[in-house]
Order: C-alpha cells, then structure tokens, then sequence
C-alpha cells in the first residue's frame, strides 16, 4: 500500500501522512527515523494523531524532535484541538477523547467522546456504544444497556461508517437475532470489509466448518460455486492468504468444472466490484 500513499502525501494530502507513519511504525514495531519523519510532517499539518504518536514513541527524548511552540506533542495536540471543538469540530472532540486519554484524564476525555456522539460523528458513535456493552456507563438491566449501545452503533452504520455495521451485527448475534445479525454481515461484507466478506463466502462455501469453527449462524443455503467465487475474488484482489488457505481445504467439494464456473463468475460479480477490500483498522489504537 505505501506507494499509492506516497503518492498521496507527496501531493499534500495529511492522512496519507498519517498512515505512512502508522505503516512504518508498525514494520518496525516501534517508531522509526522513517515513521516519525512522516509523523512530523502530518503534525507540521495540525494532525492530532501524529502528535500522539510522536509522543508516544518518545520523539522528543529519543529523537530530539519537539514542538517549538508547546510544553509537549500531547499539550500540542490539545491546545490545537480543544478550540475547534468548542467551535463544533465532532472529528476535533473525537480526537480531545484520545488527547486527554493521553494526559491521564480520562474523564475529560469521556466527555468529549459523549459529545461528539451526541453531535453525530460516526466513529464516535461506533466507540461510544462499543464502551457501553463493554460496560461504561449505568444501567439497571443488561437489556437496557444493549438497546442503548445498538440504538448507537445503528446511528453510525447508518451513515455509512462500515465498522459500526459489524458493531451492529455482532451486538444482534449477542442477542439471538441471528437472521439481522447475517443481513448487517452482508451489508458489511458488501461495503468491502475483508473479515466479513471472508465469512459470507465460508458461510456459501460449507456452512458446517464455518460454525465448527466458531462462526454465527449461516443465514444462506450452502452454495460451493458461489463462495469459492467470493474466495477467489478475494485472493485475487487482496493477496489474502485466509481465502487461499479455506480454498484448499475445500477444493475437493466442487469439480474442475465448478471451480472454472466460479472464477468466471467472480470476473463478473466481484473481483474488483464494488468498492476496496479493507480491514478497516481503528484510526488510532495499536
């Protein structure tokens, strides 16, 4: 992926910034002259996050890169942010949840992470409601407390935000409702998420190993053609090495002449249809 988001930074763009410094952070388990050169430059474009992990990997310590005008990169990071927050921001108060995390005042933090789900900022939203079946917040009954993190993860799968439709699947199948649970799935898996997608064409591939194996209930009658297609279109499309894996545990299920039938479907239906595969990871987390 780091040469087409190269060639995004290098036209200016700050979250290809960002990413290049998580993708070099992360290969090197730790921050890198690399990683943190791309660090500094989203940070010279007030991206919070950046800061974040700049002083997380200790770049004023170690590397002796500090900001000029603030006590530290979290102090940075909060200064810059706290008054478009005030102004309305929910991406600036999204990020105030992480900042103040930082700074040890998680309370704080909370707040803003409330307000910008109350404002409407889907990943706000996605994180709140995870929170809440995880337990924050009180709540008289179990029951009260799913409905209340559902009725928010659906707020953010209705905008769009495709993590926050697995949220909603997952919290259905935590519920038995294991019919809608599978109808979010495929809403996910079409919005283009690996793990998802992965899932429904096991699911249309042999349904029995997928639930041996821990997976929900199927919502599909077995369909080898059509899930060695998916499986195929993803290998294809992505390099994953899950679907090449399940294809050839499963080979002998279908003939020659299936499998020749399915690639050709999976040309026509979903190999480069639709939009990236991805697994969506958190913006900031690991």
């Amino acid at each position: 992926m780091q040469p087409y988001l190269e060639k995004a930074a290098e036209a200016g763009d700050v979250e290809s910034m960002y990413y290049l410094g998580e993708a070099n952070r992360l290969l090197a388990r730790g921050l890198s002259h690399e990683a943190m050169d791309w660090y500094l430059q989203a940070a010279g474009h007030d991206d919070p996050y950046s800061m974040l992990r700049l002083w997380s990997g200790g770049a004023c310590v170690a590397g002796g890169e500090c900001p000029e005008d603030d006590e530290g990169w979290r102090e940075k990071a909060r200064d810059e942010q706290l008054p478009l927050a005030e102004d309305g921001d929910t991406d600036a108060m999204l990020a105030l949840y992480y900042i103040y995390g930082a700074l040890d005042d998680r309370d704080e933090g909370h707040e803003w992470l409330e307000k910008s789900a109350e404002a409407g900022n889907p990943e706000a939203q996605d994180r709140l409601a995870k929170m809440i079946r995880d337990g924050y917040g009180f709540y008289w009954s179990e029951e009260s407390r799913l409905e209340d993190a559902e009725k928010l993860a659906r707020q953010a799968a209705e905008q769009g935000y495709v993590p926050a439709m697995r949220t909603v699947s997952s919290m259905l199948e935590e519920q038995g409702k294991e019919q809608e649970s599978w109808e979010w799935e495929v809403k996910v898996s079409g919005a283009g998420m690996l793990d998802a997608r992965f899932g429904v064409a096991w699911c249309y591939l042999n349904p029995d190993t997928f639930q041996e194996f821990g997976g929900s209930q199927c919502g599909v009658e077995r369909n080898p053609v059509k899930g060695w297609a998916i499986l195929y279109a993803m290998r294809e499309e992505a390099g994953d090495h899950y679907p090449k894996s399940l294809m050839e545990r499963n080979r002998d299920l279908l003939t020659y002449e299936q499998r020749q039938e399915a690639e050709a479907l999976a040309e026509e239906k979903w190999l480069n249809h639709g939009p990236p595969l991805s697994k969506f990871p958190a913006r900031y987390g690991f």
